[in-house]
């Protein structure tokens, strides 16, 4: 992984920005973020320790509206990276037309360490450190690496407590109960399929002829896997953080999902109710699930997974990025000049945001829409987005990552315009 993820982030921005022709004014306004609020937050432990624990949340930039963003417990995290992704969620948001700008936070803790107890006292902490800093019309947090729905339910909770009002909209992601919305845990793996189907339709593909490996099988990279093998992709391969399994003849992925949830492990399976049975399959290593010889390659772990130096040896002929950054910018050149097309995380993994957004909308009308609407809805977001990247693509020659950037940073230098740019006010007389 890079060490300083945002210098590479708006190193990318920065190429994009002069390739595209947006003006210089609109990077100026990305190139560092509004604020950002450091925190060491506290939570006592089982035993009666009281241990201390880094905390952050990044407010990008609120050009195109409130703030949004998920919240990650992870042990890596730091504050580059926290301003890394809520760079990418201003983009991302930007470039499917949702009216958030972008924010992130962090945790720097190993959830894994934590009793059940222990992670509600950090969430809730969390809340407490950073309540004047969010609200339903400042900053919508939300999961993210993780996180879940429980402890956005917690979160809810607290603020709630602060704020001495019900304010469901202040985070989205929580249960239903809470007034989450359906469809919202599926929804960055769906959205990602629909960049594929999206794929499929442009290229007159057989779906059957398609094979796929799926770096990471969390949240996202299992939901994606899922709908791919049930419109009859197939998916070859998959792994977590611990290692992969690679089937030649296609995994049964809702198999695999059972026994890690069974086991903690991921095994070649075939389950038939409660009977599952080993499937033939080789032992494989993240780097080597990234070089296999497949069609589309699915990065759904962390940041930095694809770099100059393994850029070479990517056999596939598309990427498609669930996770955030999974593609380091100095990787782009060789990966095009391949031939290998990239569809960019601020458009593969936004079906999440989209969701979040239906849900914020619902908390706001006290509404609770059908997950088939959510679903169609967010079907159409992806879609559109895709279309306008395609239509990019076709017409100015630019690849897809360019294409989709140029959507997300045409808008934000709309917004900007709107304000009144150096140029407006030299105009005037």
């Amino acid at each position: 992984m890079s060490t300083d993820l945002l210098k590479d982030a708006l190193k990318r921005v920065n190429t994009i920005v002069e390739k595209t022709g947006i003006e210089q004014s609109t990077y100026q306004a990305l190139a560092q973020p509004q604020r950002t609020l450091s925190s060491n937050i506290s939570i006592r432990r089982d035993n009666g320790k009281l241990d201390y624990f880094e905390a952050h949340r990044c407010q990008y930039n609120d050009l195109l509206g409130p703030t949004k963003g998920g919240i990650r417990f992870h042990q890596d995290t730091n504050v580059s990276e926290v301003q890394a992704l809520a760079l990418w969620m201003t983009l991302k948001c930007a470039a499917v037309g949702v009216p958030f700008g972008g924010a992130k936070g962090a945790v720097t803790v190993d959830p894994k360490t934590l009793s059940p107890m222990e992670l509600e006292r950090l969430a809730r902490a969390y809340i407490r450190a950073n309540a004047d800093f969010i609200g339903p019309e400042q900053d919508i947090p939300a999961p993210d690496v993780y996180t879940n729905a429980r402890i956005m339910g917690w979160m809810m909770d607290e603020y709630e407590k602060i704020a001495r009002q019900k304010s469901p909209a202040v985070i989205t992601g929580k249960p239903l109960i809470f007034g989450g919305s359906a469809g919202r845990e599926s929804a960055t793996g769906r959205g990602a399929f629909l960049i594929i189907e999206q794929l499929s339709n442009k290229n007159n593909w057989d779906n059957s002829d398609k094979t796929v490996a799926i770096q990471g099988f969390g949240n996202g990279g299992y939901h994606c896997a899922r709908l791919l093998q049930q419109s009859g992709y197939k998916v070859v391969a998959v792994s977590d953080s611990k290692g992969g399994i690679y089937c030649k003849e296609g995994l049964d992925i809702e198999s695999v999902y059972q026994e890690k949830q069974r086991s903690k492990s991921l095994k070649a399976v075939y389950c038939k109710d409660s009977v599952c049975e080993s499937v033939e399959h080789d032992v494989i290593s993240n780097d080597e699930l990234l070089s296999l010889n497949v069609d589309i390659l699915v990065p759904a772990a962390l940041a930095g997974a694809i770099t100059k130096e393994n850029a070479d040896s990517i056999a596939a002929n598309y990427i498609v990025e669930i996770a955030n950054g999974p593609v380091e910018a100095d990787a782009d050149p060789i990966l095009n000049d391949r031939g290998i097309m990239v569809i960019p995380d601020i458009l593969a993994n936004a079906g999440g945001v989209i969701v979040s957004y239906f849900e914020w909308c619902q908390n706001r009308q006290g509404e609770a829409w059908d997950e088939q609407v959510v679903n169609d809805k967010l079907a159409n977001y992806m879609q559109d987005a895709f279309d306008k990247a395609w239509e990019l693509n076709r017409e100015e020659g630019l690849d897809i990552r360019d294409a989709v950037y140029k959507l997300a940073l045409q808008r934000i230098q709309s917004a900007l315009q709107a304000h009144g740019t150096q140029s407006y006010f030299e105009n005037r007389e």
